[in-house]
């Protein structure tokens, strides 16, 4: 008994990890071809070199000058004039500081677009094992009715069964068909919503059919038993290391301290700006060169700037604290509800390891035991908790992919 227990655990874990790296594998074809997540990529690239340009000089100017004497027009002067003006050298410093935030912020959050779009991915795999699951179960029902249907087709011909109860054999034979034609459907819609988030491109990780198609099935895609994802005894340390790696919080620390670096670029922006440049002066027969230097001072276009910048950091404190306290909480309940749902698969799986009623029920309904009616009550019994079982596993399968989220 504890060989059979030992090879049984240890099967089920080759087909977690072989689960795993199939999904994994899915979503690295996924994230490359995603078109959404390309989209992001580009926008995040164009507002960071957008961010860079406003750091950049001014424009250098250039004019020039043509006077003549009113009284004689044979005597003219010009003038040229080159200038180049800057800010105080230390604010391009600060903007730099500050821009490189903003960077580390906007490559937060396409990280956080991006693991949005896997979790989206991951969770159609995970529906599709579920229904791929829930269709084996409709294809055994389906088969227990057909062989039932066949066994009183034969007792009406000696008169051991009647019109009622081959109605309600019939009955449950399109019931049971209906619900397995739904669920194909569905499967294979998930099947085709896999492929749009890879771009409407093959989806086959390695494993192509030994016919040479690419088209994407549950066998090809490996996807038939969910990933081992036992559920942590201790959730506090692996909470506090979910939140720091979580792209989303990133996104508004780096944005914080951008603020707080903005309120400091507008304590600079007080500083004098500066202007130099070149001069050549004309007259006839008497050139003269010198240089250009100037001073802007920014007594109003600087005006509430730090004000403003000081509220801006006000608020994306608080924003940063909001943020953690709803991510820690919504952690906490994705928590408190794989709990729950492992406590109720075990109770399932405990129930289901200690009673064999399908092949009672059979042995009952053949040797005239129990009434038809009594037979289909007990069996839609038993198959609706099967039903509520690969239910129970799909949901914490979800819920363990959303609490790991920030590891994708």
């Amino acid at each position: 008994m504890k060989k059979i227990i030992i090879i049984c655990a240890c099967l089920a874990l080759a087909a977690g990890v072989h689960a795993q790296n199939s999904i994994e594998a899915i979503l690295q074809q996924i994230e490359t071809n995603n078109k959404e997540i390309q989209a992001y990529a580009h926008t995040t690239e164009a507002q960071k070199l957008e961010n860079r340009a406003s750091n950049n000089l001014a424009d250098p100017t250039l004019s020039y000058a043509h006077l003549w004497d009113s009284q004689d027009k044979n005597i003219t002067v010009g003038e040229l004039i080159i200038t180049q003006s800057f800010d105080f050298p230390s604010l391009y410093v600060s903007r730099a500081r500050m821009n490189q935030l903003k960077a580390n912020a906007l490559n937060a959050q396409t990280n956080a677009q991006r693991q949005s779009i896997l979790l989206q991915a991951q969770e159609a795999c995970l529906d599709i094992i579920y229904l791929n699951r829930k269709q084996q179960l409709l294809d055994e029902r389906l088969k227990n009715a057909e062989e039932l249907a066949a066994c009183y087709r034969l007792r009406m011909k000696t008169g051991d069964a009647n019109t009622l109860e081959i109605n309600k054999i019939n009955l449950e034979l399109l019931n049971v068909r209906t619900e397995a034609r739904m669920n194909r459907t569905a499967l294979d819609s998930k099947l085709k919503e896999l492929t749009a988030l890879n771009g409407n491109l093959s989806l086959v990780p390695g494993r192509p059919m030994p016919d040479g198609s690419a088209a994407a099935t549950v066998q090809n895609l490996g996807l038939t038993d969910y990933p081992s994802v036992p559920l942590p005894a201790d959730f506090g340390p692996l909470c506090e290391e979910l939140l720091a790696s979580d792209p989303a919080l990133i996104s508004i620390q780096q944005e914080n301290q951008a603020a707080q670096k903005q309120v400091s670029v507008s304590r600079q922006g007080w500083l004098p700006s500066l202007e130099l440049g070149y001069r050549r002066n004309t007259e006839s027969r008497h050139p003269l060169n010198g240089l250009v230097v100037g001073f802007s001072f920014p007594i109003f276009q600087n005006h509430g700037k730090v004000k403003a910048a000081r509220s801006q950091a006000i608020s994306a404190d608080y924003r940063k604290e909001n943020a953690h306290l709803s991510a820690s909480t919504a952690l906490w309940q994705l928590y408190e509800e794989a709990c729950n749902l492992q406590a109720s698969m075990q109770e399932y799986a405990e129930i289901f390891g200690r009673q064999q009623d399908l092949k009672l029920l059979r042995q009952a309904i053949e040797g005239g035991q129990i009434s038809m009616i009594e037979y289909f009550v007990e069996v839609s019994v038993i198959y609706q908790s099967q039903a509520n079982l690969l239910q129970l596993e799909n949901q914490y399968q979800k819920v363990m992919a959303r609490i790991y989220k920030s590891k994708l």
